[in-house]
């Protein structure tokens, strides 16, 4: 497997857990526009909310459109915010098609939502859940707005990878289950390989058309994403006590949602990223490439950041996508 030469930390000037405020500082987003799935709730709100207070116009797609209208309230409009279900590709291409016509570019994309270790189910295509919403949807999402992103003339797609990515890679053979026994993390592994690799094929695509990507991990964090997990589960992982409380681990190396927030804006507007495109990022830096036996939890795996299968990933989306 190879990766990109680019794969390194560089010097941000940021420490590894800053505010969005600290991240935004001097950042004039004024006149930006910015599209943001799962804005509505965990880091996604926050996502939004620093976005909005650097000047953004944030459009927030949302399956759920009154519970993102009340969630957002006093931070955007309810015409800023749309209906979109990513499991399901006709609604994903139906609010493409409808933001395209009303609006000629986009400056940042962040494909924030995602499902995680949830039981077996199938989306509207009759794919694997995971698989489907967290990397599918966006798929269909991003290349519906193409034209609009490189209207950007330097836009940003940043899409929500995470650590988690070490557990499993793309099963080519099998990627939705129909041959192998379902296992929701291992599912999850891979619709976060998914997001990496989303992210590699897009920037070496459509580099030349202004459009820069970059996956990131937000870092470990209690949000609305946990809700698959009963209390049992997150015990046996070290993330509560037996009374549902974060256990020392986590209140030590989890984040707040809004620190958990400051990595996909960090990728989404820091000059320091400029020319270093299909990287894959961590605490507001770009992560360290390490070993596929690699114990430990951070850094990114080879087989996440690989330019060969991301662009064999890419073919099988859009072919799988051109069948329906």
């Amino acid at each position: 497997m190879s990766i990109s030469a680019n794969q390194k930390p560089i010097e941000t000037g940021l420490g590894p857990r800053p505010e969005p405020s600290e991240i935004l500082q001097g950042v004039d987003l004024s006149g930006k526009n910015a599209v943001v799935t799962g804005g509505y709730s965990g880091i996604g709100l926050e996502t939004v909310r620093a976005l909005v207070a650097a000047g953004a116009h944030v459009h927030v797609p949302a399956r759920d459109r009154q519970r993102a209208i009340q969630a957002l309230d006093g931070i955007l409009p309810a015409e800023q915010i749309g209906t979109m279900d990513l499991s399901d590709i006709a609604s994903v291409k139906k609010f493409a098609e409808t933001f395209s016509a009303v609006h000629d570019n986009i400056d940042i994309l962040i494909a924030n939502a995602g499902v995680m270790a949830c039981p077996e189910q199938r989306t509207a295509q009759g794919w694997e859940w995971q698989i489907g919403v967290n990397h599918f949807g966006h798929f269909a999402l991003i290349t519906g707005l193409l034209d609009a992103l490189s209207a950007g003339h330097g836009a940003r797609v940043v899409t929500l990878s995470s650590i988690g990515h070490r557990i499993a890679g793309i099963d080519f053979d099998d990627m939705h289950y129909t041959q192998r026994a379902y296992d929701k993390w291992n599912a999850y592994g891979q619709s976060k390989t998914a997001k990496s690799l989303l992210a590699v094929e897009l920037h070496n695509r459509y580099g030349d058309r202004g459009i820069e990507a970059f996956s990131v991990h937000p870092g470990g964090i209690f949000t609305p994403l946990q809700r698959h997990l009963p209390n049992e589960e997150m015990v046996a992982l070290g993330w509560t006590d037996e009374d549902g409380k974060p256990s020392e681990l986590a209140a030590a190396g989890f984040k707040t949602p809004s620190l958990g927030a400051g990595t996909s804006l960090w990728a989404a507007t820091s000059p320091k990223l400029a020319g270093l495109g299909g990287v894959y990022c961590e605490d507001c830096n770009i992560a360290e490439a390490v070993a596929a036996d690699s114990p430990n939890f951070d850094g990114v795996r080879p087989w996440a950041v690989d330019p060969e299968l991301a662009t064999r990933l890419w073919d099988v989306t859009q072919k799988t996508l051109g069948a329906i």
